[in-house]
């Protein structure tokens, strides 16, 4: 897509302000449908204009549409010969690429076929808030540790591997954007934290949700994500999230401080 396309995409976006965040997000920083670096969006026309569009970069996340336009998209993938770390989206449309990608050159390592995507609009009420505050910038070593600990709890492999540079990166980001939030105990060990990994002004996605091992089981969860709602509040009228659904704790409670499902999200895994 070229820049003179930018107001026809952000017009498809905002048609879900919720699944479409993350591309969204990206047109808000370039503030142009031309991204600066490698990264790409790709669309596709229909008879009244833009129909649906994807981002292709490390990863690819397409908009919400038809099974044979999510296949076509797909097979430019494989075309470009580029290589991504996932596809995450709607989930009739990642699984509908699926069938294409399955047989592509980049090995599959995993499908998560049911996420729950969802999403609250108004503060929690009946929940009593745990302390949570911005991680501020001094504390990095104590965020990372706890950052990387939740990817490999997720993905089951450290990102910190071959030095982990770019992770790095992405944690030290969130933090100078007053975007991480965390709580300690008394000996400095980070009890909770939680990521405001996407934001617009219509929507916060909440990311990176983490309990301390030692601190599970013992009914905090839903006292801190309450507070997270606050925060991220602030921001934006909207505050979604997407979990697996074989996470039942994590779903209960979020359902416990009003998030609902909107939609249904699917990831694969390379």
């Amino acid at each position: 897509m070229g820049r003179r396309d930018t107001a026809a995409l952000i017009e498809l976006l905002d048609r879900d302000p919720v699944a479409n965040i993350f591309t969204r997000s990206q047109v808000n920083i370039h503030k142009s449908a031309v991204p600066d670096g490698f990264a790409h969006i790709v669309g596709l026309d229909g008879s009244e204009g833009l129909e649906s569009a994807c981002w292709v970069g490390a990863n690819m996340a397409p908009t919400a549409m038809p099974e044979a336009d999510a296949q076509k998209f797909a097979m430019h993938a494989i075309e470009t010969r580029q290589r991504f770390a996932s596809v995450f989206g709607p989930a009739e449309t990642v699984l509908a690429m699926h069938e294409v990608l399955r047989d592509g050159p980049q090995e599959i390592f995993e499908l998560r076929a049911n996420q729950p995507l969802m999403a609250i609009s108004h503060n929690p009420s009946g929940v009593r808030r745990n302390r949570l505050r911005p991680a501020p910038v001094q504390e990095f070593d104590r965020v990372l540790p706890a950052s990387a600990a939740m990817f490999e709890e997720e993905l089951g492999y450290s990102p910190l591997e071959n030095g982990g540079s770019f992770y790095r990166n992405r944690v030290r980001q969130l933090i100078r954007d007053g975007h991480t939030l965390m709580d300690c105990d008394q000996r400095g060990n980070v009890i909770f934290k939680a990521d405001l990994g996407t934001v617009t002004d219509e929507v916060v996605q909440i990311q990176g949700v983490w309990v301390n091992p030692m601190y599970r089981g013992q009914g905090l969860a839903a006292g801190y994500m309450a507070s997270a709602v606050d925060y991220s509040m602030q921001f934006a009228p909207v505050v979604s999230l997407y979990v697996n659904d074989f996470n039942t704790a994590a779903i209960k409670t979020y359902q416990r401080i009003g998030f609902e499902q909107v939609g249904t999200f699917a990831t694969i895994l390379f």
